[in-house]
């Protein structure tokens, strides 16, 4: 798949607030993700320089196609984002419009601008403006899917070079199963690149996409949750890690940015992930839970 000028070869981690930090984006990559996409970056934070914005887009060497996403609504701020000096490290930005949640959305952010296409137009043809790669993620609609083509050749129109779809509304949240027809629709609608996300958590699904979509990727989001080998799988790549390996290296890489206590503290929710389904993952859950150090959650991790 090329967007742009960007080959991106093989599924994708989706960008996840609260999961995506650089620890995760590396062990992803190192298992054989094709891009990885930080957490979303709020335009106005990283105008007004904030450390934690910044943290957000710390990038390591591992990183095959590293993307940035950014919201926000005001197309003065995300231009401004998008010609930030920290984003010359990133080969293509995306810009979030299918974050559900409720304080995001009363900002007339993310989904929210699903509802008013001539303002997402607006902040797409201001990113446009910088000469960045720019690309939008978005879901399936606002309340109901009948929009979605409309609203991603709008997005075409408006000099995207490529839209990821969630199959899913704003209104389903993440209930439900992701709606590949509709996505479909979408792809058969434009002529740039639409990438699949949804309910991709193994090989077989990942295939039902895109025989369903003819999308041109898949974007792979919580099936990556404590499951990064499945870009070993999906992209035909040898780089198995062990739960102990990954936990590992993404605490060593997050010791780079944080302090030790809220990378333990970080760590946990990912965690929670690797045990799930797993005999005796409650007791681990509990174990971590408690933990105060990293050496303790590298001891507790090594019985995954």
């Amino acid at each position: 798949m090329k967007i742009k000028d960007v080959e991106i070869s093989g599924a994708t981690l989706a960008p996840m607030a609260g999961y995506t930090d650089a620890g995760f984006r590396a062990v992803c990559s190192l298992c054989g993700a094709a891009a990885v996409y930080t957490e979303m970056v709020s335009a106005k934070g990283l105008i007004y320089d904030s450390e934690r914005t910044k943290d957000l887009l710390f990038k390591t060497p591992y990183e095959k196609v590293s993307c940035a996403q950014i919201f926000g609504s005001d197309p003065y701020f995300i231009k401004a984002a998008c010609e930030h000096k920290l984003m010359d490290d990133f080969a293509l930005i995306d810009i979030n419009m299918g974050c559900p949640v409720p304080k995001i959305v009363k900002n007339g952010e993310g989904s929210a601008l699903m509802l008013d296409i001539k303002k997402a137009q607006s902040v797409v043809r201001a990113a446009v403006e910088s000469k960045r790669v720019i690309t939008v993620k978005c879901r399936t609609g606002f309340y109901d899917s009948s929009s979605c083509a409309d609203f991603v050749r709008a997005m075409q129109d408006a000099g995207a070079s490529a839209v990821t779809v969630h199959g899913r509304t704003r209104e389903m949240f993440y209930a439900g199963k992701a709606d590949m027809e509709a996505v479909k629709r979408a792809v058969e609608a434009v002529e740039i690149p639409v990438i699949a996300n949804g309910d991709i958590r193994d090989g077989g699904s990942a295939k039902r996409a895109l025989d369903i979509t003819g999308a041109a990727g898949v974007s792979v989001g919580r099936g990556a949750l404590g499951n990064p080998g499945i870009f070993a799988l999906l992209n035909g790549v040898n780089a198995s890690m062990s739960a102990l390996e990954a936990i590992s290296k993404h605490m060593e890489i997050l010791l780079e940015i944080y302090p030790e206590k809220k990378v333990v503290n970080d760590m946990k929710k990912h965690i929670v992930y690797y045990v799930k389904g797993k005999k005796g993952g409650k007791e681990i859950k509990l174990a971590a839970f408690k933990a105060q150090s990293v050496k303790e959650l590298k001891e507790i991790a090594s019985y995954i």
